[in-house]
């Protein structure tokens, strides 16, 4: 099997605990080259994940003719220059969500990787999981009625230190869990909202610890979210309202395994079971299958800028965003 040689820019927690050990998983993936803020760091994930080439910076790492696709784990308010780069550079990319800061960005970015010939997919693993498929094919049959509201929650313990709670990262919960809640919404309803009402609680630093939001989507639709980033506080959890029944997800977003969701309908509650492999190594895998045979790509540039367009909306309403 023809294997995709993939670098990664970055030896960030996400890399190291979840995605590179989903890119190992991938058939088509061949883990490559890894480069980090120094040699050292660099050389020590090529020696705990068996990397060929350790880099001790990224451009050197874009300069490598042999890798074609780069995954950027960086934080958040880094991506459009290092997407812009490796574009520059011919690398298909795998960017770690949020794509950017604002729509603006983030259509830029897609536009530079057009114009370079090259794929740029935005790192929702939970979008490629055949859990969040099933439902959305559930909704789609009609298995309970005509869906007109959505409810989730993604609750995280907070942090004494990490660039999600620093603004000029990109920090806040909207950017770190807010952007799973509202995807979800997205992909569900096949559109993004029309209008929004966000209240948030700004820490010292003015990043948002908390932000509970009602978003309205065309022909009266509408879902509700919460996302915090709290001491001792853990979980999400979902809740898909139709005219006929409920879907009750109690699943993380990027569970694996075998997992269960339920449909209630009146006094019945009937369980579903699926199970779910590592979503890191589907989305590596897919957006390999893109470069290597053309596939289109499960989270479109098209999701993706609009996702941008309804964060820029939310966060503006909750004054985040002057």
């Amino acid at each position: 099997m023809k294997k995709v040689k993939w670098g990664v820019l970055g030896t960030a927690n996400i890399a190291k605990k979840e995605t590179i050990p989903g890119m190992i998983q991938a058939e088509n993936c061949e883990l490559y080259a890894i480069a980090g803020r120094t040699l050292e760091k660099a050389k020590a994930f090529q020696e705990m994940f068996g990397f060929q080439k350790a880099y001790g910076s990224y451009e050197e790492l874009l300069e490598d003719p042999e890798v074609e696709a780069v995954y950027i784990p960086l934080p958040n308010h880094l991506h459009k220059e290092w997407v812009l780069k490796a574009a520059a550079h011919k690398k298909h990319i795998l960017c770690e969500k949020p794509m950017s800061g604002s729509a603006k960005d983030t259509k830029e970015m897609f536009c530079a990787c057009e114009e370079a010939g090259v794929h740029l997919m935005e790192a929702y693993a939970y979008l490629h999981s055949p859990l969040i498929k099933k439902l959305k094919e559930q909704i789609d049959e009609g298995m309970i009625g005509t869906v007109n509201f959505i409810e989730s929650v993604f609750y995280t313990p907070g942090y004494e230190e990490n660039i999600r709670i620093h603004r000029e990262t990109l920090g806040g919960a909207m950017y770190d869990l807010g952007c799973y809640t509202l995807t979800f919404a997205n992909y569900l309803f096949g559109e993004q909202p029309k209008s929004a009402k966000v209240v948030s609680n700004f820490t010292e630093e003015h990043i948002d610890d908390l932000t509970c939001g009602f978003l309205l989507y065309p022909n009266h639709r509408r879902a509700v979210f919460n996302c915090a980033m709290f001491p001792n506080s853990r979980g999400d959890r979902s809740y898909i309202y139709g005219s006929e029944g409920v879907l009750e997800v109690p699943v993380s977003f990027n569970a694996k395994g075998t997992q269960k969701w339920y449909l209630k309908k009146g006094e019945e509650r009937t369980a579903f079971s699926i199970e779910i492999p590592n979503n890191y190594q589907l989305e590596v895998e897919q957006l390999g299958n893109c470069i290597l045979h053309g596939e289109a790509k499960e989270v479109s540039s098209a999701f993706s800028i609009a996702t941008a367009e309804s964060m820029d909306m939310i966060l503006k309403e909750s004054n985040y965003k002057e």
